[in-house]
């Protein structure tokens, strides 16, 4: 796929899935993008070539998936549709994006390094979405006449917060935060992984304009781990400024963030909140927050992917307000963490982050092949965490391969650390004296 004919064609298909999911072909009885053609495409082809090597935590999860699925049916908290669409989803997304790993020859630097390339694509095409919008010129910033669930997201310092080819600028702000990991880390550190400091600056900025939450929630979460690898206490002087001014910056100058923080602080905090007042969509993630906790107090193994619906009709804190859109996001519990707590339990829950400690690699100037391991698995970290934090969805916007990268990345990392110390080691110098 990455070699020979057309290869170039095929890696813009590929990344088409990652980065273009508003194009919805129908909604029944399943939502099908456009970008999943190219999945059916390229499947058969690739399995032929490649066939599947299970990886035993990876099979397991979903045997045990399955069966509690089956189960949860069984006993009424869930639903056959809801919960085959689901499964059947995650596992052929997470299926196709390991044969595209393995089309690569799990050389994930090069699919990590086609990644950027592909936020930079979509970057240029919000800073020209906001620019076109203002100079008032719709054909530069609005969309809608190809992308039939995308939508222009007023709000923001100018008018508009920018979500390039997404539906929402959260999920273009989610999508590309890999990449201003490795931007930011660039612009600290005066280096140039993957990317030039000009095309970094043009991603930073198109996520900025994004003015979505979790999007400014991740610039904390990039310098904490950008903090975590160059050391605590030798460069607190350093970072603990930098956080404070960054907390100072968006609190005063970002309606958007005051009040989600603010919202977010008195729902933590209180338990209460006041319709009207309360930021809808701290309320919307606080409420499916406390129903997956609900849920999962009462199934420790959870009820089954796709049954989170049903627990939000049994647990909802809004379910008795009659107002438009408070109960939203009860489909996908606005959180892929609180959804697999509600869906998977402490199975799910306890896998993934297993994935997530064992699967980091931190950077250490002592090993010449740490470099761009510690920047790939930092980055992706970063996306993870944020989808774990505000998107419900499981597979949406190529995050399984995010997930395939990161864990191979780790892997890589140790099998050429095995290498390196397969190679005898010289005398230091000054102890030829010592046979003679």
């Amino acid at each position: 796929m990455f070699e020979g004919k057309h290869s170039k064609l095929k890696i813009f298909l590929v990344f088409f899935t990652v980065f273009v999911n508003s194009i919805e072909l129908f909604r029944e009885p399943f939502e099908f993008y456009l970008s999943y053609v190219v999945m059916i495409l390229f499947l058969p082809p690739l399995f032929n070539k490649h066939g599947i090597k299970p990886i035993s935590m990876v099979m397991a999860l979903f045997a045990f998936l399955f069966i509690n699925g089956i189960v949860q049916i069984a006993n009424g908290n869930n639903t056959p549709a809801l919960f085959f669409k689901i499964i059947f989803g995650v596992m052929f997304s997470y299926i196709f994006y390991y044969l595209v790993v393995a089309e690569a020859e799990f050389n994930v630097k090069k699919l990590f390094d086609l990644y950027l390339k592909g936020c930079y694509i979509v970057s240029v095409i919000g800073i020209i979405q906001f620019i076109g919008f203002l100079i008032k010129v719709p054909v530069l910033y609005d969309y809608g006449w190809l992308l039939n669930l995308w939508g222009i997201v007023r709000g923001g310092n100018f008018g508009i917060r920018i979500n390039s080819v997404f539906p929402e600028p959260t999920f273009f702000a989610t999508s590309i935060s890999a990449a201003v990991f490795v931007a930011i880390h660039n612009f600290l550190t005066k280096e140039n992984y993957f990317f030039t400091k000009f095309e970094g600056l043009i991603i930073i900025i198109a996520y900025l304009l994004s003015y979505s939450g979790v999007g400014y929630m991740g610039l904390f979460v990039i310098l904490l781990l950008i903090f975590m690898n160059y050391g605590f206490i030798r460069y607190l002087v350093v970072f603990l400024p930098l956080f404070v001014l960054l907390f100072y910056q968006l609190y005063q100058n970002v309606p958007e963030f005051k009040d989600r923080y603010d919202s977010g602080v008195e729902l933590a905090t209180t338990g209460k909140f006041k319709i009207g007042k309360t930021h809808g969509s701290s309320l919307i993630l606080y409420n499916n927050f406390q129903v997956a906790l609900k849920n999962f107090e009462n199934y420790p193994l959870g009820t089954g992917l796709g049954s989170h619906p049903i627990a939000f009709k049994k647990y909802s804190l809004t379910k008795d307000i009659k107002i438009a859109g408070i109960d939203g996001n009860g489909m996908d519990a606005n959180s892929m963490f609180n959804r697999l707590l509600s869906e998977t339990g402490v199975i799910g829950v306890g896998l993934f982050f297993l994935l997530i400690v064992k699967g980091f690699v931190k950077r250490n100037t002592a090993i010449p092949v740490n470099s761009s391991y510690w920047i790939i698995s930092n980055a992706t970290l970063t996306l993870i965490l944020l989808n774990l934090l505000r998107q419900g969805h499981y597979f949406l916007n190529g995050f399984p391969l995010l997930v395939w990268i990161y864990y191979y990345n780790r892997q890589n990392y140790l099998r050429e650390l095995d290498t390196l110390d397969q190679i005898p080691t010289p005398p230091p110098v000054g102890n030829e004296l010592a046979n003679v």
